[in-house]
């Protein structure tokens, strides 16, 4: 599986860990799969499945061919993901503090960054500041 639809599948699982798949959620995934070369058909299926296998835990993630690049969006996605609809709740925090330490992170860094990219929206087009803040959170 290459590292997109190993992405997308993590945002699909972020998205039904509250239990409700809203429409932007959706859109931001399709967003970003077509923004990364794959198919819409291919992203759906990838949606389809995650949805079908939300209760058991599915192949498991192998993060240790990432680059420090590569995992840094995959935080800022699932943070960018958590927020879309407007609502977070407990369980989409805990998963993506479970991701951030899968990828090699402490799990505040899902905190520090929720913080930063809601209280300030230029941090989205100032990436390099919000990289050199993530990597203080390296396990």
């Amino acid at each position: 599986m290459s590292n997109i639809q190993t992405h997308l599948k993590i945002l699909v699982q972020l998205a039904v860990a509250d239990d409700h798949y809203s429409k932007s959620e959706d859109l931001m995934i399709m967003v970003i799969g077509k923004a990364n070369g794959v198919p819409q058909e291919e992203i759906q299926k990838i949606i389809n499945e995650g949805m079908t296998i939300r209760e058991k835990q599915g192949e498991p993630m192998d993060f240790s061919t990432l680059s420090f690049d590569e995992k840094f969006e995959y935080l800022y996605d699932i943070v960018q993901l958590m927020k879309i609809d407007h609502e977070i709740f407990l369980s989409e925090i805990k998963y993506c503090e479970g991701i951030a330490e899968k990828l090699g992170f402490k799990k505040n860094v899902i905190s520090q960054m929720s913080q930063r990219i809601f209280s300030d929206p230029t941090i989205t087009s100032d990436r390099d500041k919000l990289k050199n803040l993530v990597k203080g959170f390296i396990n």
